[in-house]
């Protein structure tokens, strides 16, 4: 490179006095002396970058002789030229030739272990910035890396990666390993057309002889300068910021360094080094941030946090009691079975983000991470073993937990790992290393699933289940022994039938699942202890052969009997369901019927192996496409009427909809329904249709079944705003049919998040074939139109009807249809209520038939008047309550859909107030007398077993039993339902509603309807008593802190109650529930009622703030739990700070995890990402603003504060992960740079001094500690995103409280924006 000369006269004096004192033989530091001497007076800048050039210019190759490389050795020492410049100028000057010029190769490598791992002075001048900008020009530094920027920091990583890398090169192709390299040619220039240098000819035998020693030697000399590179402190830092900003050019440059520790001769002939060494050193080149020779009170504290980590498997050894560290799965798994609401993301996705966020925080490794999984599924799956009856989820939405959601999440977790996306490479901060062990994820679900067959209580199956379990062992039992047989040999046979024992178990089901999605394969059969013993023949003797899946398979066409037979036994595979699914699609008019009939039984509820396959066909089958040749007016939706109608029924049950709802298909589900409740709700029924039943439908029937079961999928009897948190967008609005279609939408390709896992390619796939368009509500004018309606009722008192209108027409029809028996006698006072005169009844009852032939939406919009001008009859006594109960089932009964009209206007009148009590009797209205006392009682006795102790639960003792009018006429409207599976579809929409309506008005409402439907269904009462109990949490706010604390306390086993045994996973949630003693249920864990109440407690705000306060009390609790008496007086004595004698802070700091990690699920589960946001941006600002004091932080001499900092610490960032995932996989990510950086601005003010806290000094140094170390290490793509100017200001208030470590380890992962800060900290804090 040209030298850029200031004054050609002074360099020319320097050449020429360098040539002088070479040819005397000058002393190199007299010569420097001089050198420097005239250099200062002609005013050069010292150390000099042209200089460097000079120097390096006259050695190559003119002056290539010992003398001048004293001379330049001299200058280096003594700092007349800079270091780093003078190296990168002599390695792209002396490597190339380094087979002609040993000698030379050898000094610049001696240079090299010199002044090539001392940086200090060099970023301290004041020319620094100047020579790093002169480096990069010479190395190419912007081009090979592709960093547009000038900051020096960044330059310098990049020179000693360059350094290295260069080394490596030259290493590998002196020993011809360049051509095992995937690119087959160095990054850099190692060998260049030797110049005419010193040629070998003129060297003699003994001379080629010494240069081929030489050149050996260099080789070797040169890996071990890579090693030392390697473990000294300060540039295996900086090259590890390299491996964490440079990921493509670190994942070539490792796999060149694995290549030549594993290969090469001269690693091996080294006296100095080893292979084994060079490997270890780069093992993990995240861990050398971690190093320090010091042990500073910030280490300690991390040490103090590692103590606490989660163990290895072995802690997993008890089944009924597996670390209560992954408490997390279990408390989701376990919300996940509430059919209460269904989900609009799938359960896959959750589960799979939680499990990477606790995989991550716990550092585990993935066997471990499996394990606990499968073990929290299993037992949600114990949990159902004696179920309590009632309209709820049951035992099949648990298996579909855990052989369909739970399979396909480990899956994805496999998939991600072997097939990794660009958008989330950089999810793991190992992920170079795990590409060196090929599918470890897949390996250790093996190791994992091998050893969970040591859970044996776990795997037990349920009564129901055991045939399956035992089919799955029979299988892998005629594979071990060799007997060959089709899938249709399983159709019929039965485990009795073989000739000896083949029991099953829940693994044989969960090995089943996982070969049916590629997870293993038929090895897993021939593990040791996975079969019983080996068949030599096949049974002589076998149940008769139903014609079934296989006999359809090869085309036998279907028979009543093989449609009994196919409906009843699950699909063995996606082909099978694929032809069923052609033939729903092309097949006749009773063929299509037939395929929807199929669909719709056990492939969809046991078909556990393909039962996202049987979802996504069902949804598709919902929305069948127009056929080409179809010409009519009417909508190509009619000539579907009856599939429709079949599918609308199969999968109405509550375990069905969950079913939906847990595999992510409630958005596509709505986006279905919503045309088939458009069109068939605007025909007039005058067309009906006979089912194979021979039932007779209309389009008021396919209509209703649609429109019960796309309320279903929001909570649609709930006013619109309510759950409201701050500035975040109230939970409850976002269950609305205008999110659900947002979310739909967002499935479809053009929204960008469809190609970012296979759970989004999955739900994409649905989406595009229902409608490859968006979709919204405006494209469903009726349906609009009535959601507009129901919303104004919610809002308001009803209005707007006029006399004369169509409307009041249908109002006047509508009454007098279901009260024709009272107008026959002679009475008009209910429909003069509408039409404004006693003497005429209107049109609408004088000239309409007995039903009206109207149109569904016509109808639901004259109900609420209907339902209004009924409950004001009877109010004034105009109309009995008995016959108001038969009108309002006529209606039902004549438009099932208008009950979902009658729920939303009963539910806004009860929270209205405006109507009197009535009183229930026995008379006028159903009286609970029979069993009100012994529903309370027992409600006392739920209640108190979970620890919550409240004064009265009976409002007035022994006062008569009360109801306002709107819920009495609710309530016995639904005690006129049969309960039969016609109508259950409809109470499993009319439940819920009833019992929001129950909850929200006075005690003891909920316990009277209770006793009333325990009356009409006893099966039900433990079900109907649990849910009353419930609603006391709604009427009392110490209540919920109360059950609050139940859990903290049972959880961690500082609870008394005999349902905590030491704390654990069981002692929470409990093991189901069960009649265990005569005439009341078994005591319900604090864990499950708080699960099943905190949706219906609208101050969230509140939750948030008592989850905070109870976790801070309960680290308290702990740390008194913990430490003796006897230990006291020596605590006392101890100085405050981080050491502690003798107390083990191992077992404490565990229990704290445990309690934060309770607090941060609970929380998270109560309030989503925008109560996290709040948590995060407000409460936790606000408390360390506060003044908190507390004797026992004293008395333990600043333990409790140090507890509590990081257990705030690990409750915040617990509370990140849990809402925002630890990638930016989720929509939900994309917030995370707002609130976190917001969160890390306050930390930084507050360690500047412009913010005051009244908190515990202690408490806020080990908060920053702990939380900075934890996003730092678990969630480096958390950093990344963050502001650098806030990261560089948060680094710098680190490093005033002497935590120069914790601020390295934050900047190291900030990305390149912080990568030079970084550098010149490493430099800094270790001279």
């Amino acid at each position: 490179m040209a030298v850029l000369i200031q004054d050609s006269s002074i360099w020319e004096n320097a050449i020429e006095q360098t040539k002088a004192a070479q040819e005397k033989g000058s002393d190199p530091l007299l010569w420097a002396i001089q050198l420097y001497s005239n250099l200062s007076s002609a005013g050069v800048s010292i150390p000099s970058i042209d200089l460097a050039h000079l120097l390096v210019s006259y050695i190559f190759w003119d002056n290539n002789v010992p003398a001048a490389w004293k001379f330049l050795e001299r200058a280096l020492v003594m700092k007349i030229v800079p270091p780093m410049l003078v190296l990168a100028l002599l390695s792209t000057r002396v490597i190339p030739y380094r087979h002609s010029q040993p000698t030379a190769y050898r000094l610049y490598m001696e240079l090299l272990k010199r002044h090539a791992f001392s940086f200090v002075s060099e970023i301290n001048g004041a020319d620094y910035k100047q020579v790093m900008t002169s480096i990069e020009p010479v190395l190419h530094l912007s081009q090979i890396f592709g960093l547009r920027t000038s900051e020096p920091g960044i330059v310098l990583v990049e020179f000693i990666f360059t350094i290295v890398w260069q080394l490596l090169d030259a290493s590998l192709d002196d020993e011809g390993l360049l051509e095992l390299t995937p690119e087959k040619k160095p990054m850099w220039a190692t060998e260049i057309q030797e110049m005419d240098i010193d040629s070998c000819d003129r060297y003699d035998e003994k001379g080629l002889e010494h240069l081929e020693r030489l050149r050996s030697m260099n080789t070797v000399m040169s890996v071990e300068i890579i090693e030392q590179f390697f473990q000294n402190r300060v540039t295996s830092r900086i090259l590890c910021l390299a491996c964490q900003n440079l990921p493509t050019h670190w994942e070539s440059f490792i796999q060149h360094v694995w290549l030549l520790g594993t290969n090469s001769l001269a690693l091996r002939n080294s006296t100095n080094t080893s292979p084994e060494k060079l490997l270890k050193l780069i093992s993990d080149p995240h861990n050398v941030l971690s190093q320090d020779r010091k042990r500073s009170s910030m280490e300690e504290f991390d040490t103090m946090m590692a103590s606490g980590l989660l163990a290895s498997s072995a802690g997993l050894s008890d089944g009924a009691n597996p670390p209560v560290v992954w408490l997390p799965l279990d408390l989701v798994l376990e919300d996940a079975m509430d059919g209460s609401q269904v989900m609009t993301t799938s359960a896959v996705e959750i589960i799979a983000g939680l499990v990477k966020s606790l995989q991550a925080i716990n550092g585990t490794s993935w066997h471990d991470t499996f394990l606990a999984l499968w073990i929290a599924v299993l037992r949600l799956l114990q949990r159902e073993r004696d179920p309590i009856e009632g309209p709820v989820p049951h035992l099949d939405t648990r298996m579909c937990m855990l052989l369909s959601i739970t399979t396909l999440v480990v899956a994805d977790l496999i998939d991600e790992e072997e097939n990794p996306l660009e958008a989330t490479k950089c999810g793991s901060t190992n992920h170079w290393k795990e590409k060196q062990v090929p599918r470890k994820r897949r390996n250790d679900l093996i190791s994992c699933l091998q050893l969970l067959g040591d859970y044996q209580t776990l795997l037990v199956p349920p009564q129901s289940v055991i045939s399956a379990a035992n089919l799955a062992a029979a299988k892998a039992m005629m594979f071990v022994s060799g007997i060959n047989v089709g899938s249709g040999y399983f159709e019929c046979i039965k485990a009795t039938d073989l000739p000896i024992n083949c029991s099953g178990n829940i693994r044989h089901l969960i090995i089943e699942a996982c070969i049916a999605r590629n997870l293993l394969d038929t090895s897993a059969y021939f593990w040791p202890g996975y079969v019983n013993d080996q068949l030599n023949h096949i049974p002589d003797t076998l149940s008769y052969q139903v014609p079934g899946w296989s006999s359809f398979m090869k085309g036998a066409p279907l028979t009543p009997l093989m449609i009994n037979a196919m409906v009843a036994t699950p699909a063995s595979s996606l082909a099978e369901l694929e032809q069923i699914f052609e033939l729903a699609l092309n097949g006749s008019d009773d063929e299509k019927i037939s395929a929807a009939t199929i669909l719709c039984g056990s492939s969809l509820i046991r078909g556990w192996n393909v039962q996202e396959h049987t979802a996504y066909f069902i949804t598709r089958l919902l929305s069948p496409s127009v056929p080409a040749d179809y010409s009519g007016a009417n909508s190509h939706l009619i000539a579907y009427a009856q599939m429709l109608n079949v599918l609308l029924v199969g999968i109405a049950s509550v375990d069905c909809v969950q079913i939906f709802s847990l595999h992510g298909l409630v958005p596509q589900l709505a986006g279905s329904l919503m045309p088939i409740c458009e069109v068939f709700g605007s025909c007039v029924p005058n067309v009906s249709w006979t089912l194979t039943t021979g039932e007779e439908i209309s389009s008021h029937a396919v209509f209703s079944n649609a429109f019960a079961l796309l309320l279903k999928l929001w909570r649609f009897n709930y006013p619109p705003l309510e759950c409201g948190v701050g500035d975040v967008p109230p939970v409850g609005s976002q269950l609305t049919p205008e999110f659900l279609l947002l979310v739909r939408n967002s499935h479809l390709p053009s929204s960008g998040n469809a190609q970012k896992d296979r759970n989004k390619r999955r739900l994409s796939t649905v989406a595009c074939s229902s409608s490859p368009e968006p979709i919204f509500v405006d494209s469903f004018p009726k349906l609009k139109n009535w959601y507009r309606q129901h919303q104004a009722c919610i809002a308001s008192t009803l209005s707007g009807l006029i006399h004369g209108t169509p409307v009041h027409q249908i109002v006047d029809g509508l009454l007098g249809m279901m009260f024709r028996r009272i107008i026959n006698k002679g009475s008009q006072s209910v429909v003069s209520l509408t039409s404004g005169s006693s003497s005429s009844s209107g049109p609408g009852t004088e000239d309409c038939p007995f039903r009206p032939k109207l149109p569904a939406w016509d109808i639901l919009e004259a109900v609420p008047f209907v339902v209004d001008a009924a409950l004001t009859a009877c109010a004034h006594g105009q109309l009995s309550p008995r016959d108001l109960a038969t009108g309002l089932k006529d209606l039902a009964d004549f438009l099932p859909a208008s009950l979902a009209t009658i729920v939303s206007y009963f539910s806004a009148e009860v929270t209205r107030g405006v109507w009197k009590p009535v009183l229930m009797n026995g008379t006028d209205w159903p009286s609970p007398a029979a069993n009100l006392s012994k529903v309370e009682e027992q409600i006392k006795r739920i209640i108190a077993a979970t620890g919550v102790d409240v004064p009265s639960l009976s409002a007035g003792g022994g006062s008569p039993a009360t109801l306002p009018l709107p819920l009495a006429a609710f309530t016995s409207l639904t005690i006129t339902y049969k309960l039969d599976k016609a109508s259950e579809r409809f109470l499993n929409l009319a439940g819920p509603a009833l019992e929001s309506l129950a909850a929200g008005c006075p005690w003891p409402c909920m316990p009277i309807v209770a006793s009333l439907w325990t009356q009409k269904v006893k099966r039900w009462s433990d079900f109907l008593i649990f849910s009353a109990s419930r609603t006391v949490f709604l009427h009392n706010n110490d209540a919920v802190v109360q059950l609050l604390k139940s859990c903290f306390a049972v959880a961690l086993g500082l609870s008394a109650s005999p349902i905590s045994s030491g704390g654990s996973v069981g002692a929470l949630l409990g093991h189901g529930f069960g009649s265990d003693f005569y005439g009341g249920i078994s005591p319900v864990a604090p864990g499950i009622l708080y699960l099943r109440v905190y949706r219906s407690i609208r101050d969230i705000m509140f939750l948030a703030e008592q989850i905070v306060s109870l976790l801070m009390q309960t680290v308290r609790e702990i740390a008194c739990a913990k430490f003796s008496t006897e230990r006291r007086d020596k605590i006392r004595k101890a100085k405050t700070g981080m050491r502690y004698g003798q107390v083990s802070l191992a077992a404490a700091m565990t229990r704290v995890k445990i309690a934060a990690s309770l607090g941060a699920t609970l929380l998270w589960l109560s309030g989503g990402s925008g109560l996290v946001q709040c948590v995060i941006k407000e409460t936790l600002p606000s408390w360390f603003i506060s003044v908190h004091r507390s004797e026992h932080e004293e008395e333990y001499g600043g333990m409790v504060s140090v507890l509590g900092g990081y257990a705030l610490a690990y409750f915040a960032v617990l509370c990140g992960a849990f809402a925002w995932g630890i990638d930016s996989s989720s929509s939900a990510s994309k917030r995370r740079p707002r609130i976190l950086g917001h969160h890390m601005k306050f930390l930084a003010s507050a360690l500047d001094g412009k913010i005051s806290l009244g908190c515990d000094s202690v408490v806020w140094r080990a908060y920053v500690y702990g939380f900075v170390s934890l996003v730092a290490r678990c969630m480096p793509n958390w950093v990344v995103e963050v502001d650098v100017a806030v990261l560089k200001r948060f680094s710098k208030g680190l490093q005033r409280c002497n935590a120069e470590e914790l601020a390295l380890i934050l900047l190291a992962v900030g990305g390149v924006g912080t990568m030079a800060a970084a550098a010149e900290l490493i430099i800094e804090t270790n001279t």
